[in-house]
């Protein structure tokens, strides 16, 4: 069995989602992307899931 290690995400500033994706590390990636967007936030999308299916759905979602 995978591990559910991979977080899904969205990247919004103020209400409008600007990027998504999947992560490992929400601190750190969230910290990426405000070096481009400075007053943006990460909100998390679902529990933790596997690689596998994180990817599916950042896939379904267009973000990949």
């Amino acid at each position: 069995m995978s591990e559910r290690d991979t977080y899904k995400y969205v990247f919004k500033v103020g209400n409008k989602i600007v990027h998504g994706g999947i992560t490992e590390d929400l601190e750190r990636r969230e910290q990426e992307h405000q070096q481009k967007w400075r007053k943006g936030h990460i909100v998390q999308v679902g529990r933790r899931t596997t690689e596998e299916a994180a990817r599916a759905w950042e896939q379904e979602k267009g973000f990949a």
